[in-house]
This record gives C-alpha cells, structure tokens and sequence, in this order.
C-alpha cells in the first residue's frame, strides 16, 4: 500500500505578497497586472474569493466583483524562489517529489515513513516546516495514491489537513459532485449530467463497458477513480516539452513598433529560461490575439536546436514581418513559445552561415563551460587547442 502526500499551498501568490508585505495582511489582494488592464487573475486571497474572485478570472470583472481589492503584479520569479525552498523541506522526508506546479507537489513517502513516524507524522512536520521556516500555511492531503492525496488536500482549505484510508475511499468519494474527479472538464461535467450521473457515486453505478462507449479510453479512467483507484507513479524526473510568455496589453494595439519590441522582450525572457533549464528549441511558435479575440498561431522548425536570443529573434521578427497579417488590425495579445526541446550539449555544431558574432558567443560559452570542468591550467596548457 502506497502513502502519498500532497502539499498545496493556500492562495500561494497572493500569501507570498502577504508575506513581504505585511501591510496587505487581511486585505483582499489580487495577483495579476494593473487594475486598469486586461490580463486575469493568477491568485486571490481568500478575502477576495469571498467575492467571487477566481484564478483565471479577467481582472475587469474582478474588479468589479471585489472594487477594495488590492492589484499586486504577478513576481514568478519570487514565487519560483519560494517554491525551491519548500523542495528543499520535501526532499529532507522522500527523495520521490514530484512538483505539480509552483504550488503544489506530490510526496511517495512509502519507503521513508518508517524512517520518520508515518506518512501523517511527516504530512505534519512538513505543515510546520512550512509554517515556521517560510511563514506561509500548505493544505496537506494523505491518501494510498495521487488522486486520492489530491482530493483530501482539496477537502478542507486552506490550512487542511486530511487523510483518505484505503477502507474509506468509497464512502468518501460517494457523495461527491464529479467534477471532483482529476480530469473532468466543463464538458464532461454537463454530459455526465445529461446521463443523470450527478455524484461520484451515481458514477460507479455505471459498468466499465458504458462509460468505454462514451467517453473512449477516457471512460476507462472514469470507473478506476470512481472507485479511488490510480496506478499513477510519483515522477520525479520529467522533460518540458515547451516554455512560453505572453503578454496582454493595456490596450488594443495597432503601432508595429511596440509590437515588435513586445515580442523581443518575450524572446530575452523565453530564451533566459530556457538556458536556466539547460535546453535548446527547434520549434518556435508566436501568437497573437486581435481585438476581435481571433487568435493565430505562426511556427517554424529549425534544422538545428539553439537557446540564442538573437538566432530566435530572427526568427521570431521573420515570422511577424512575413506571416501576420496587421494591415488594419489591433493587436490584443503577443506570445511566443518554443518547443521541439533537447538537452543542451556542451559544444554544439555551428551553422555554416551563422555569423561570425554568434560563433564567437557560442565559442566563448563552451570555452568557460570547458574551463570550469578542467580547470584553467588545462587550457592554458593547450589541452582544449
């Protein structure tokens, strides 16, 4: 029998704000772009989601839901910050942590929990950790698998602590909506609701076969978690298949020039994190939302992966100039994203045409990577020549 913890943080954006900044303490506080704008809401305080407020939510109708809230600009990198301090609190009770997202992780504490007095003595150290070292509060679910830690860390927030047993998942999940079930979307909500399946517990009435006939290999995953049953392992090695930025403006946006800046500056951003995680891109990809809220996707795969700025931006600049059209038309949104990603190698081949500016960047990063490896003796003894 597996013991999985899972750690999510309660309103982590906002209470990372709250944290350095106590003057907004009991407020209700907003995490997105400027009250003014047209982005939406990464995090709301739970003063503000007594009105209403969601993540996700345009920060217009925010506003107009909760007019006292305090806008605070989204800081990721603060908030990245925070988040490797608490990996740091996970992995001193499991090396098997699997990070969900910035706020919430998966613990397999199968192996370890002999170790430090259970799966619930851990879950509760981990909850005062977090408390004393950081100063923040984390809901704490502890189930035999993912999804069942998932739904008990959900139950009583924030500042939960739940604990779902093998011999309880059944009379747990019976009456719960389906929409509590990871994976059930709007749509498959309303559709499950058109067959009359309300509850998790309507759904386990149904026989595999149906829901197979339904909903395709999805109605699969459908019968296992309505029983509580997840095979899914805690992965603590995984590869991004992208890494992407996009920005809202203001205001609709005709004039090419800030256009073209905007998505430079999106490309110095995309580019820096994709270094920082030691990868290249082969496919480039940028977006852009009209006013209308048409959005259009344009995407080209080089021969050979690169995390230059300036390679990227080429391509980047030649995709808006060659391929968008902007004759008479707002822009609303720019994104762009890369993809198609590999492990970076310490020396890569240069393109034939590459110029020479480029070559000379690219010799000079392999040249200190080397350096630090062996040490400068080695090369000034000739040993890289």
């Amino acid at each position: 029998m597996r013991k999985i913890i899972h750690v999510d943080m309660d309103a982590f954006f906002a209470s990372v704000e709250e944290l350095d900044d106590p003057g907004l303490r009991g407020k209700a506080v907003i995490v997105s772009g400027s009250p003014e704008g047209r982005g939406v809401v990464s995090s709301a305080s739970y003063e503000a989601r007594r009105y209403g407020v969601h993540s996700a939510m345009p920060i217009t109708r925010a506003r107009k839901l909760c007019p006292q809230a305090v806008f605070v600009e989204a800081r990721i990198e603060r908030y990245a910050e925070v988040a490797q301090e608490l990996l740091g609190i996970f992995k001193k009770y499991t090396p098997l942590v699997e990070p969900a997202s910035l706020d919430e992780a998966y613990l397999d504490v199968t192996d370890t929990e002999a170790i430090f007095g259970g799966a619930e003595n851990i879950g509760r150290e981990i909850k005062r950790r977090i408390r004393e070292e950081i100063g923040l509060t984390a809901s704490i679910g502890i189930g035999p698998n993912k999804f069942l830690a998932k739904l008990a860390s959900d139950l009583r927030k924030p500042d939960g602590f739940v604990v779902i047993k093998d011999e309880e998942k059944e009379e747990v999940l019976r009456d719960l909506p389906v929409s509590k079930i990871l994976g059930v979307g709007r749509a498959t909500e309303n559709r499950l609701h058109e067959l009359g399946i309300h509850t998790i517990g309507d759904l386990r009435a149904l026989p595999l076969e149906a829901l197979v006939e339904e909903f395709g290999r999805w109605g699969e995953g459908l019968y296992y978690l309505s029983r509580g049953v997840d095979e899914s392992p805690v992965v603590t090695d995984w590869e991004p298949k992208s890494t992407g930025r996009s920005v809202t403006f203001e205001r609709d946006i005709k004039d090419y020039g800030v256009i073209r800046r905007q998505l430079y500056q999106l490309t110095e951003e995309v580019t820096s994190t994709l270094r920082d995680m030691g990868l290249r891109a082969k496919t480039i990809t940028i977006k852009i939302r009209y006013s209308n809220f048409k959005t259009i996707t344009r995407s080209t795969t080089l021969d050979t992966p690169t995390d230059l700025t300036e390679t990227i931006w080429r391509y980047v600049d030649a995709l808006l100039r060659e391929r968008v059209d902007l004759e008479d038309k707002a822009v609303r949104l720019v994104g762009v994203t890369l993809s198609n990603l590999t492990v970076a190698e310490t020396l890569e081949q240069l393109h034939l045409f590459q110029d020479q500016e480029v070559k000379a960047q690219r010799l000079q990063e392999a040249t200190d990577q080397i350096k630090e490896k062996l040490g400068e003796g080695s090369i000034k003894k000739g040993f890289l020549l």
